[in-house]
């Protein structure tokens, strides 16, 4: 975490977090010296056209703005010569081990934030318009120039009857024109407008999770109702006859507030609520069968599978499982590192192998080639 990184324009990922992480925007020329786009168009153009892969057309035209959600056909989109238009892609990591290996890079952030990898590809001019984003964002030049330009906007009113959040009154204050392999981070709030210069523009957007308070309360309560064993129904022996039978008893909202009040002062099922949350695989994400059979060895995780951990537990794909000693010491390293050797696999106890095994079958681990 000390060492510089020309990812970071050779800060290091410590100092970068102090200095500009949610406070200032890095430009950092030549992040990664020579990238390969992790798909070429064409490879783009066909994921797009998937039922379960977002994807968004967007054009700015004579009439102004338009856009429209995928799945996408080649034929629903665009001439390649006609200017100002953008396709949008979400979630390429988790089709590509490119994009996956890509996104692997911004780890120095916590997983619990990491969110995924988009790409967009624009013809001459193209872009969505000057807004601003609620969460942090890399923006990683893979293929032709992007200009960007970017402001802290004080006026964050949009503009009226268009499809998409474009401020209505974008005052920038810096221009940067990006090549493949320039990059840059953004804090969120600033407000910043990307144009494509030229033909085959591809970005890479890296971008992270900033779950909203009121719904992330929501989603725990929620899990942990689903949880609770409390069958304790509501009484009220000395309920006197009343002339207003509409009015709310007293009692009941103390009850209610009882019930609410003992969810949150179980810390051990918030934790679980959070790390399940935290790791649920999105809707559209699925699993493959494995194609042989386990065996304790070298083993790696699925790229679509999210593992994170606590103090006590161990959290993997909306699942969580309580760990302790070695074998909480082993799922870490797995969760952290994403690999375990062959050595650590086949040390494990037999409790974490018949554990790993259920993952393998489930297609959330694979063994790794000697």
């Amino acid at each position: 975490m000390s060492l510089p990184l020309a990812l970071l324009g050779g800060l290091s990922p410590a100092r970068f977090m102090q200095r500009h992480w949610q406070k200032k925007p890095l430009l950092v020329r030549q992040a990664i010296p020579g990238v390969q786009p992790p798909l070429d168009r064409r490879a783009l153009f066909d994921l797009a056209a998937q039922p379960q892969v977002e994807s968004r057309l967007i054009v700015h035209g004579p009439k102004g703005w338009s856009l429209k959600s995928g799945p996408l056909q080649r034929r629903a989109l665009p001439p390649l010569k006609q200017p100002h238009w953008t396709l949008l892609v979400q979630g390429v990591d988790l089709h590509l081990p490119a994009a996956h290996e890509l996104l692997q890079r911004f780890r120095f952030v916590p997983d619990a934030r990491l969110d995924d990898l988009m790409v967009s590809w624009a013809s001459p001019g193209g872009g969505v318009g000057p807004h601003f984003d609620s969460y942090d964002v890399f923006l990683l030049q893979v293929s032709g120039q992007r200009r960007w330009r970017i402001g802290r906007q004080k006026d964050l009113s949009l503009q009226l009857d268009v499809p998409l959040k474009i401020l209505a009154h974008f005052q920038p204050e810096e221009e940067f024109v990006l090549e493949p392999g320039d990059m840059l981070y953004l804090p969120p709030r600033w407000a910043h407008d990307g144009e494509a210069v030229g033909e085959d523009c591809m970005t890479c957007s890296i971008g992270f999770r900033a779950p909203q308070r009121g719904g992330l309360a929501a989603e725990l309560l929620q899990r942990m109702a689903d949880e609770v064993d409390d069958t304790v129904l509501y009484r009220d022996p000395h309920q006197p006859a009343t002339a207003t039978p509409a009015a709310m008893p007293a009692g009941l909202l103390d009850f209610a507030q009882e019930g609410l009040q003992r969810l949150l002062a179980d810390r051990h099922g918030l934790a679980c609520a959070l790390g399940e949350v935290m790791t649920e695989p999105k809707p559209s994400t699925w699993f493959d069968e494995p194609a042989g059979d386990w065996q304790p060895g070298a083993v790696c995780l699925d790229r679509r599978t999210r593992m994170m951990y606590d103090d006590r537990h161990v959290f993997i794909n909306g699942e969580s499982f309580r760990a302790g000693g070695a074998d909480a010491r082993l799922m870490r390293e797995l969760a952290d590192q994403r690999r375990l050797p062959a050595v650590r696999v086949q040390r494990a106890s037999e409790d974490a192998r018949a554990l790993m095994q259920d993952w393998f079958e489930a297609g959330w681990l694979h063994l790794e080639s000697p």
